[in-house]
């Protein structure tokens, strides 16, 4: 009988999800159980990847059939087949020697996981093609498959134009019975051979045909147009700035480019289109000057005289000169030119511009346009005149182009990336690891012989793109270095069954030694090579090793800008280098939550938006990167960002890089339009913007605001600066500019603006708060009182200033900063709710919300967030406040005090188990509100460490049962068990986040 009543359940999940997907789209139905259209668009957060990905974590077994298998298509799900192989998961995976497209390499990597069985269908036997893409994944009596044109390449499960159906079908229904029969039939068959069979003849195969394919493309004739570099879209639009910068007579400008993007090669086709005739380009290491000057020719051959000043070469009267700033900076150099000498001046590295060196040459030359260049216009080493080193004020605030990561990303200029952020198993203290001497203990975790197996372990896991692993490997401090490379070198490379070949790299090496190094490094084989380079921070800039296809992190993130520094150390583009493999691994670092910061180049520190960038990074990066943490990693980053430490200091630091970028005291719209920190973390953290302006810019800022303004400003900011509603905004906005407005034209404006009707009980509730009597107590409604009294209503038709408020906007400080919580309002407005604000009023599907949200949003009259605990009723609506994961309970008892351990979760996306408080039993007036409510609204969030709730929309009570719970006193009470089916099913993403960690 429990059988049928499942089959019958899961029949009508499997109708309902039909329905949705092929009668009604309106029809809410389990998204497990929906047909769906599978295809690549990270701007709307799709991939192919993510879809299987989440499939292969939910099934009992699996069959892939897919023409083509290359390993930059294996690698982004090596952590989830990995997992699979943990649990004992079944995987059958079938391709073919069509064209000898399939990569032995990836392969061999899937061979190598103990629950895969792989096979290769020979169609040069079998005598006719074989093309098939079909995913299939086993739950109990369900299969869900997905079939398209997506073979298990990283392009074609992330980036390329793919359609691909997922359809779903118990095992009696004839699309799986179909489809597992031809599989069955493929895998069985005489031509289906098993790896031990097909892999060595095959392999053999595959590397003539990618030599004869090698020596035909060097045979080619190159044609006149492939001959010619010519410029990307990036570097055409900074050319374009740049004239634009010279045509408003400026003769300043700056380059901001993101580690290998192409800087060198833009100034090049900047200078031949601009057609400056003498150039010198300044360099702070000799080594790249002779790397500058190289591709220089490529861009002129030798239309242009070039030389080298510098290193051992004195090259003085070439056109276009490539110089060491050590060497062209000294008094007798520098007096063999004319101040005017030079058409074009290039700083490389223009981030070190306020050095001695490059402000004496600045100081001595005339040239018609000075250009700098850098990835890192807000990095700056002395940090106790930081505010004195504005790059952008050297440059007069001309940015000609600024091409970040993600830019870069999107336009393809860098070698993708696949990030994999692993635990590690060593847990050293930071501030231990930053001390000049360590303790012998912590010195012997940190290069203990089990933690180099492990690093070795997960560099051989994740591996690399090519022949050969040419990677760096980045520490903590110079003495680990050493150290680990001695044991290393002691270690047989699994691949070659050879020892490793490593060399740690100080501060203290020469000029010679570091590049004999990196091009041990970057050669191809020989007894000379290196599989490694270990170092701390020498490697971060100014190093060009375009062969590095692996990145290894063995220290604390210190800050996004050196992340991706060193992240950067392996995106350059190279030949035989499809994809470059960065391991992270991660401790117990208070620093820990500025890895995804890094990674998603959002500099909000938002603590919502970085934790939807550890779940769903993948759907929302741009090309064929891709990001993983492992489950252990994610939950130690998670717990950085409930705790965010140092946040003041960033806050500063992000201010400081502001002021510099824009010449002047940015205020709180600056920071959102330039994404920089989310002004709700500002004044979260000081209260009003006066206040950090007073500490900040002290005398400038202290006693221009009188108290009762700041008053104002702190109840505005913390009431209606995120931009949760619009009636405030409005109301402000009109009063701000008129002393008085006719309630019908509000209206109007309100519907024009906002394409909606301003109600009366919108409008009521907005003047009550904007009165200031949106308040928790009466402490603070005596505060409030006299001081926020902003707008009065007139007959019912008219709204009006009040008299005091009309005299405090006389204050220009104050105007200007109550303008500005408007305007950052109405942007957060926007951006966040706008398109969504009819759909659910008031609440919009899947948005955060305090308790003292939805107190302001249903318009109630005063604050009474602090007695809305897990449940609260208001009018005949009810809202349930929801914390997923609980707290640990105290040995002996039951649950944490005050906070019972009730059984809350979610069956699936469209079900979810509710426990009322110990003690309410069916009959109770707590259950009664929910039972006998017209409305019933869910908010979930995940852990006590957050202040705020996913909104989860609206659920109707499937069933209800009493039942019992034993209290701390070992009484036995009555509780309500409550099933709730939601109206809309929860996105995928929140109830991952939700999930994780459980």
């Amino acid at each position: 009988m429990q059988e049928y009543i499942k089959q019958e359940e899961l029949s009508c999940k499997i109708q309902n999800g039909f329905k949705t997907a092929y009668i009604d789209g309106s029809v809410a139905a389990d998204p497990q159980y929906v047909p769906q259209f599978v295809s690549n668009n990270y701007k709307e957060g799709r991939k192919v990847l993510t879809i299987i990905e989440d499939e292969l974590l939910k099934c009992d077994s699996f069959k892939i059939s897919v023409a083509f298998i290359t390993s930059s298509g294996v690698v982004t799900l090596l952590p989830v087949l990995k997992e699979l192989e943990e649990k004992g998961i079944k995987g059958e995976i079938l391709t073919t020697n069509y064209l000898n497209f399939s990569e032995p390499k990836a392969l061999k990597r899937l061979q190598k996981f103990s629950n895969i069985t792989i096979k290769m269908y020979d169609i040069e036997n079998a005598r006719y093609g074989f093309h098939t893409k079909g995913y299939i994944f086993k739950k109990n009596d369900l299969y869900r498959m997905i079939i398209g044109s997506s073979n298990l390449t990283g392009k074609a499960l992330t980036e390329n134009l793919e359609w691909n159906t997922k359809v779903l079908s118990t095992s009696k229904g004839e699309v799986a019975c179909d489809i597992l029969k031809e599989f069955d039939q493929l895998w069985n068959s005489q031509y289906s051979k098993e790896f031990d069979e097909f892999y060595e003849e095959y392999e053999r195969k595959y590397q003539i045909i990618k030599r004869q394919k090698e020596i035909a493309k060097e045979s080619q004739i190159t044609s006149i147009e492939e001959y010619k570099l010519q410029p990307n879209s990036m570097q055409i639009l900074f050319i374009n700035n740049l004239k634009k910068i010279i045509d408003n007579n400026q003769n300043r400008a700056l380059l901001i480019s993101a580690t290998g993007t192409g800087k060198t090669f833009a100034s090049a086709f900047a200078m031949r289109e601009l057609g400056f005739k003498r150039v010198l380009f300044l360099v702070h290491r000799s080594q790249l000057a002779i790397q500058t000057k190289k591709s220089y020719k490529k861009v002129f051959s030798n239309k242009v005289k070039m030389g080298l000043f510098g290193g051992g070469h004195e090259d003085y009267d070439s056109d276009y000169i490539f110089a060491t700033v050590q060497k062209l900076s000294k008094d007798d150099t520098m007096s063999k030119y004319n101040k005017d000498a030079f058409d074009c001046i290039i700083l490389d590295e223009a981030h070190h511009s306020s050095a001695n060196s490059y402000q004496k040459v600045m100081n001595y030359f005339t040239p018609k346009l000075w250009l700098g260049m850098t990835a890192t216009p807000d990095k700056t080493t002395d940090l106790e005149n930081i505010e004195s080193n504005n790059i952008y004020e050297i440059f007069n605030y001309q940015i000609a182009c600024e091409i970040r990561l993600q830019d870069a990303m999107e336009e393809k200029l860098l070698c993708p990336f696949h990030y994999f952020g692993v635990s590690d198993i060593v847990e050293v203290d930071e501030t231990e690891i930053k001390k000049k001497k360590i303790g012998g203990e912590i010195f012997k975790n940190l290069t203990s012989e089990s933690r180099v197996d492990y690093i070795l372990k997960q560099a051989n896991f994740y591996g690399y793109s090519g022949d050969r692993v040419k990677g760096l490997i980045f520490c903590s401090r110079i003495d680990e270095a050493e150290e680990l490379s001695k044991i290393i070198n002691q270690r047989i490379n699994k691949e070659t069954n050879q020892k490793y070949r490593t060399i740690a790299l100080s501060g203290k090496a020469t000029e010679e030694e570091r590049q004999d190094a990196f091009e041990r490094l970057a050669q191809d084989e020989g007894d000379n090579a290196l599989d490694y380079i270990l170092s701390v921070e020498i490697l971060n800039e100014g190093v060009d090793i375009v062969e590095v296809n692996q990145v290894i992190m063995l220290r604390p993130t210190q800050s996004p800008i050196v992340f991706i520094q060193q992240l950067g150390r392996g995106l350059r583009k190279s030949q035989g280098k499809e994809y470059v493999v960065i391991i992270d691994f991660i401790g117990n670092y208070d620093n820990n939550f500025m890895i995804p910061v890094a990674l998603s180049g959002d500099r909000s520190y938002n603590q919502d938006t970085i934790k939807k960038y550890i779940i769903s990074g993948n759907n929302l990066l741009p090309g064929t990167s891709t990001i993983h943490f492992d489950s252990i990693a994610k939950e130690k980053i998670f717990k950085t960002i409930d705790k965010m430490k140092g946040i003041k200091n960033i806050i500063t630091q992000s201010y400081t890089n502001l002021k510099k970028r824009l010449g002047r005291i940015p205020y709180l719209l600056d920071f959102y339009r330039e994404n920089e920190i989310d002004p709700s973390v500002i004044i979260d953290k000081f209260g009003t913007y006066q206040d950090f302006l007073e500490k900040k810019e002290k005398e400038l800022y202290v006693g221009k605001i009188t108290q009762e303004e700041k008053c104002i400003l702190k109840y505005l900011s913390k009431t209606i600066i995120q931009g949760i509603r619009p009636h405030e905004i409005c109301i402000l906005e009109n009063l701000l500019k008129n002393n008085s407005i006719e309630l019908e034209d509000l209206k109007n404006d309100f519907e024009h603006e906002y394409h909606s009707c301003l109600e009366e009980s919108d409008y009521k509730s907005a003047i009550s708060l904007l009165n200031g009597q949106f308040t928790k107590n009466k402490a603070e409604k005596d505060l409030y009182k006299g001081v926020i009294d902003i707008v009065k209503e007139e007959n019912d038709s008219r709204l009006r200033r009040f008299e005091t408020f009309s005299n405090r906007l006389q204050h220009a400080e104050f105007n200007r900063q109550l303008n500005d919580i408007v305007e950052v309002a109405k942007a957060q407005y926007n951006d966040k709710y706008f398109d969504y604000f009819k759909q659910d009023k008031p609440f919009v599907l899947f948005q955060k919300y305090t308790r003292r949200d939805v107190c302001l949003l249903t318009n109630f009259e005063t604050d009474i967030s602090s007695v809305m605990y897990g449940k609260k009723r208001i009018k005949d609506e009810v809202f349930l406040f929801v914390t997923y994961h609980k707290e640990e309970a105290q040995e002996g008892e039951q649950y944490v005090q005050g906070r019972p351990d009730y059984a809350d979760a979610f069956k699936d996306s469209m079900t979810f188990y509710w426990d009322s408080q110990i003690g309410q039993g069916i009959e109770s007036n707590y259950c009664q509100e929910v039972i006998t409510a017209s409305k019933i609204n869910l908010f979930v969030k995940k852990d006590q460490n957050e202040k705020s709730f996913y909104y989860l929309g609206k659920c109707n009570i499937q069933s209800y049962e009493e039942s019992t719970k034993l209290d701390n006193s070992g009484n036995e009470k009555a509780i309500t068990k409550f099933v709730f089916k939601m109206n809309t099913p929860v996105r995928e993403d929140v109830l991952k986040y939700l999930n994780a960690g459980i």
